[in-house]
């Protein structure tokens, strides 16, 4: 083995240097379980959306205003293993219509291992409870259910408070407008209740998001035919048929990176072949 290695050690470094090139363009040779997939991302159609830094939004913390007339936003999120996933999508926005809601975005994909899509509806908040148990009936099973709420009543009340104080200020300088004599006056009066005016619209539209987003609840629908395929936590407990999926999963990247890297070989040896005849000859002549 040694004596071969030290005859050939040119043709197994030639090797290596071609497998280093390829080594970031291989598949990967591992799977694993899907993990719970990051806070929806989805851009919301139904009306405009206002990021979550602007409007100063906490995700975490309740708000902590001591009143019972609480404005509070609801999302809840479905992963549902389904026979069809198209068919399944088409159901799911039928019975939205029908309870009042409407679509917000839908995507299908149909892999080689397992169909799986992604549906995005808002439904009436009073019908929140009476839709889900809608779209679990199209399910073949449940796999995992979460709500989570955002209690945005201190946001809505600073709103209204700051409109107050903008509007009064608009008022006043419409007075000062109504004494201007002078140009210069008039046109710098005008110009600061244009920027008051876009300052009330921009606070109002917030307003108008908060309030839309309570009476309409967001439910992001995750579907696939194949469960492992769906964002959940995977629990502790042993699970024989799920352990024997991902391991046919590993075999078979396993087998597709080792089938790319031969290819690459392959593809390489028209270069290498000269060189190392090259350097036979030349070793062979010495």
């Amino acid at each position: 083995m040694i004596t071969f290695i030290k005859k050939n050690w040119i043709v197994i470094v030639l090797i290596l240097v071609v497998l280093f090139l390829v080594k970031d363009k291989v598949p990967t040779l591992t799977t694993s379980l899907p993990m719970m997939a990051p806070e929806y991302a989805t851009q919301d159609n139904g009306y405009a959306s206002l990021s979550s830094a602007k409007l100063g939004i906490s995700r975490n913390n309740a708000a902590p205003s001591e009143s019972s007339d609480r404005l509070v936003i609801q999302d809840t999120s479905l992963s549902l293993q389904v026979k069809d996933v198209s068919k399944t999508i088409n159901s799911i926005l039928d019975a939205t219509k029908n309870l009042g809601g409407f679509l917000i975005n839908s995507s299908l994909n149909k892999p080689e291992t397992a169909a799986s899509g992604t549906i995005s509806v808002r439904v009436p908040e009073a019908k929140r409870q009476e839709a889900l148990e809608i779209f679990k009936k199209f399910a073949v099973k449940v796999v995992s259910e979460s709500v989570s709420g955002n209690d945005v009543t201190d946001q809505y009340v600073d709103l209204e408070s700051r409109l107050e104080v903008l509007n009064k200020t608009k008022t006043k300088y419409e007075e000062i407008l109504l004494k201007a004599d002078k140009v210069v006056d008039i046109m710098s009066v005008q110009e600061q209740l244009i920027f008051l005016q876009s300052q009330i619209d921009d606070l109002k539209g917030q307003q108008k998001y908060f309030e839309q987003s309570a009476k309409l609840s967001k439910v992001v629908i995750y579907l696939s035919t194949d469960e492992l395929a769906l964002p959940y936590a995977p629990t502790n407990e042993w699970r024989p048929m799920v352990i024997f999926k991902n391991a046919v999963r590993s075999l078979v990247s396993l087998f597709r990176g080792l089938g790319s890297i031969i290819i690459y070989i392959v593809v390489f040896i028209p270069i290498l072949v000269p060189v190392v005849l090259v350097i036979r000859y030349l070793n062979h002549k010495k």
